[in-house]
């Protein structure tokens, strides 16, 4: 055979396509990563869900949340701590959530609001605050400018508690004496006594303040007044604060109302014991302040200091129940029957 004929012929060019295989391989990579379709980035969030009474913000917050884009699973995560009224678990699930390094905490009410400004300070995670009190705390520097790492929605308790003796006086203007229970030592009860007591004392009206530690305090004292002639009070008034809306003591309290057909101007009209609750109530809707916490939290993950985000206010909402009203023989103007968000008959 002749081995010349199959020679290679070094002085011969490359074939063309062996040089567009060359410069095929060495784009391919390139042309892989450039292809690569970018993560989208996951937040983690950790929500301090500190009183059940006020457990709808979470559900809130999560719906325009996933209103704005931010879908649970894909674009968040949220590590969700329910307690109710117990400062103990709020340290304990706030030092978890530093620990995560999550990206936000949400924190409500009042005293979860304050533990979480206080663990994380100095670690450059935000918080968000849902219906605190922002009176007589130290939780904030301004409404406009809330300072630090901090924002959130508010609680307008000094407005709410006005406007809920404000509407017992129209239903019963005969009262003289008007019981109001509280969480003794709470932080925000001495803010709300100090704009209501001046409207009360003006009206002719005593109140009569009764600071309890629990439902069972609570009980005894209205034990000892049941034993005299008569209760000693015309209404009950709630403040805002937590003792009057944890279910043992409502109870408590709606029982001893009933038996002696006592108004009771409070938080919510479907809170109730042996079908008795309040004639109405004033306060604001947890649901919606949740909602509005997802606008802050959009801003804050598109880099706007949280302390620089305006604080907002929870609009408050009148409910009637009709009926309690009329088993107590009180007339409701239509007035304050149009201008109610809910009447229940």
């Amino acid at each position: 055979m002749d081995r010349k004929r199959y020679a290679l012929n070094r002085n011969q060019p490359r074939p063309w396509w062996l040089f567009l295989a060359w410069v095929w391989l060495a784009l391919v990579p390139l042309l892989a990563n450039g292809c690569e379709t970018e993560q989208p980035r996951v937040y983690r969030v950790g929500i301090l869900s500190g009183l059940d009474y006020f457990v709808e913000v979470t559900d809130g917050f999560k719906a325009g949340m996933a209103e704005l884009g931010y879908l649970e699973g894909q674009h968040i995560i949220y590590d969700v701590c329910r307690t109710n009224f117990d400062e103990e678990t709020y340290r304990q699930a706030l030092q978890q959530f530093v620990a995560d390094g999550v990206d936000l905490i949400v924190a409500f009410p009042t005293e979860a609001a304050l533990e979480a400004k206080a663990a994380t300070a100095g670690t450059g995670i935000p918080v968000i605050f849902a219906l605190a009190f922002t009176e007589g705390v130290d939780l904030i520097e301004s409404v406009p400018e809330p300072g630090g790492n901090i924002t959130g929605v508010r609680y307008p308790g000094p407005d709410i508690v006005l406007k809920r003796f404000e509407i017992m006086h129209e239903l019963q203007p005969q009262t003289r004496r008007i019981w109001v229970p509280y969480q003794r030592n709470y932080l925000t009860v001495a803010n709300q006594l100090a704009v209501l007591s001046p409207v009360v004392e003006a009206a002719g009206i005593t109140l009569i303040e009764i600071p309890a530690a629990n439902a069972a305090e609570l009980e005894a004292n209205l034990t000892a007044q049941a034993t005299t002639v008569e209760p000693g009070m015309d209404a009950i008034l709630f403040l805002g604060e937590p003792l009057t809306v944890t279910a043992d003591t409502f109870a408590v309290i709606a029982r001893f109302a009933a038996q002696h057909r006592i108004p009771i101007g409070g938080h919510s009209i479907f809170m109730s014991a042996d079908h008795y609750g309040a004639v109405f109530g004033v306060d604001v809707n947890g649901f919606a302040a949740g909602h509005r916490l997802a606008s802050l939290a959009d801003k804050i993950f598109h880099d706007t200091p949280a302390g620089t985000i305006r604080v907002l206010s929870a609009e408050s909402q009148l409910q009637i129940n009709y009926h309690v009203a009329e088993e107590l023989g009180l007339t409701v103007p239509e007035g304050l029957l149009k201008e109610a968000d809910e009447v229940v008959r």
